[in-house]
């Protein structure tokens, strides 16, 4: 027995110390920390295998290296200069197999297509030369010519080159101003008599370029975000997710939206942008005027409608007939006879219909969409909340707790969970609109799937926020100063406890304080 207590004795030691026996402790008085050393373990596992996916994230740096090393390769393997080999990749879309492909099976057609001479034709080896612009004389030196050996004077080409690329990503198939000629003017032409600005320019054309016109990357949609992602193609997922956190459907450009395919994704976007929703509710809560034909709703009140001004006709809501042959014969203020009978009769059965129908459809419409959107507002919060716990919560659970934040990051792992299946059960009422009403099974299946779904969703939601957290920490830091207390009784050692007694009241003071 005085072996476990001075076991205890010490474990107190180390809990009011900020040792790691603060956390929980075993019966052999050792912290149980390497459980937390365990599950740290597979959380980098579960990290490292998330990082095994089938697309890369490319920043400017990143794809200017990209673009210089394919222009290395092909220029390597064709022997011809950097500029040409630009020139090549541009033509076929960045794509360095294809230009070997063409290249090698007819190299002479390749060239005439992309404007590469056999041969590097240089000026004429004159003291003066015409500008073929303005015609003007100039020295030899002050004259320049692209791979044709057309010579033009540096004012007129620094014109040419800065008006083109003032035009747009155009200038990138520049070509020699002679009308005869289909030269191609390359990137060391910009950069020879370019200014700085316009070089910048040019640079900024060629980067978008290689994103944009391959196929294998795409610039990342979310607003003012400069990133590229790399994908590859026909490997399974389409779903990435960008440096700064945004995650998207690589077919579709779309926000991610798996297990949902992209055409259904497409229609639910489009329904919720187009007017057809508007015309339903039109069509489902007004009537047209029986007399100028604009639509009017009637939310309350009697039957006695009149119109806006300058129209102002009176007329019945039920039999879209004049007011002035109603009264107390037909029904009063609140009923038609009129109506009634014309009804039994079948004179307002399609107009009726169309009606109902309408209706019923908006408000399927509106069942599906409220949810989606709810659950698009709920995903939102939890971003939000996550942002804040990494900036700021996490640090102070980390003092209340006494531990690294290396041992609190399955709180992150957890949140991002949350946003996950947020993400999944927005995009499940998409699918359950377009899901056929005449496949029973089905549906029932998957209202049953969404629904367990939607509970786990929240049962983790509510546990997972800041206020349940910080609680079951407190619980547990609670248990451990109680069993310190209760040994302190056991050894009759009454100044520990009252120690004890007044750190956890200040630490519940703190905590309280914290989540008001």
């Amino acid at each position: 027995m005085d072996s476990e207590d001075d076991t205890r004795d010490s474990a107190d030691e180390d809990f009011y110390s900020g040792g790691e026996a603060g956390l929980a402790l075993s019966d052999d008085g050792d912290a149980d920390y390497d459980f937390a050393d365990r599950d740290s373990d597979d959380s980098d596992d579960l990290i490292s295998h998330r990082q095994q996916q089938n697309y890369s994230v490319l920043s400017e740096t990143d794809i200017k290296q990209h673009q210089a090393d394919d222009m290395n390769r092909v220029s390597t393997v064709l022997s011809i200069s950097k500029s040409e080999a630009c020139a090549l990749l541009r033509s076929y879309n960045w794509s360095v197999s294809k230009v070997h492909d063409e290249w090698f099976v007819d190299e002479a057609r390749v060239r005439t297509a992309v404007g590469l001479p056999e041969k590097q034709n240089e000026m004429p080896n004159e003291r003066e030369l015409t500008c073929g612009i303005c015609f003007e004389s100039c020295p030899r030196e002050s004259m320049g010519a692209a791979s044709c050996g057309h010579p033009f004077c540096g004012v007129c080409w620094r014109g040419y080159i800065s008006t083109a690329i003032n035009d747009g990503p155009g200038c990138l198939m520049l070509r020699c101003p002679d009308p005869s000629c289909s030269a191609a003017v390359g990137q060391d032409m910009v950069n020879l008599f370019a200014s700085d600005e316009d070089k910048g320019k040019y640079e900024r054309y060629l980067c978008r370029s290689y994103i944009e016109d391959n196929r294998k990357t795409k610039w990342c949609p979310a607003p003012g975000c400069e990133y590229a992602v790399e994908f590859v193609v026909g490997s399974g997922s389409y779903d990435v997710s960008c440096g700064c956190s945004y995650g998207f459907c690589w077919n579709c450009t779309e926000e991610a939206h798996r297990p949902v395919d992209c055409s259904t994704v497409s229609k639910w976007i489009l329904k919720n942008s187009a007017e057809s929703e508007n015309m339903n509710w039109i069509l489902a809560n007004s009537k047209p005027c029986p007399k100028c034909k604009r639509p009017i709703e009637k939310n309350q009140g009697c039957m006695h409608i009149t119109c806006t001004p300058p129209c102002k006709f009176e007329f019945c809501w039920l039999c879209l007939g004049p007011w002035s042959d109603h009264g107390e014969r037909t029904g009063g203020f609140y009923a038609c006879n009129r109506y009634e009978a014309a009804r039994q009769e079948g004179a307002f059965d399609d107009s009726e219909r169309r009606r109902e129908m309408a209706k019923n459809s908006l408000e399927r419409y509106t069942h599906y969409y409220e949810r989606w959107a709810a659950n698009q507002s709920s995903r939102q919060k939890a971003l939000g909340d996550l942002q804040s716990l990494q900036n700021d919560k996490l640090e102070k659970l980390s003092d209340i707790q006494s531990q690294p934040e290396s041992q609190l990051k399955f709180i992150i792992e957890a949140w991002l969970q949350i946003v996950e299946c947020r993400r999944v059960l927005k995009w499940t009422y998409a699918y359950g609109y377009y899901l056929p009403d005449h496949e029973h099974a089905k549906r029932q299946f998957f209202e049953y799937v969404q629904g367990s779904y939607f509970s786990y969703c929240r049962f983790h939601s509510k546990y997972l926020s800041l206020k349940g957290i910080l609680l079951l920490l407190l619980i547990q830091v609670k248990q451990n100063l109680v069993w310190n207390a209760f040994i302190s009784v056991r050894r009759k050692n009454f100044r520990s406890i009252s120690m004890q007694t007044a750190h956890l009241k200040i630490l519940m003071t703190s905590v309280q304080s914290w989540l008001d």
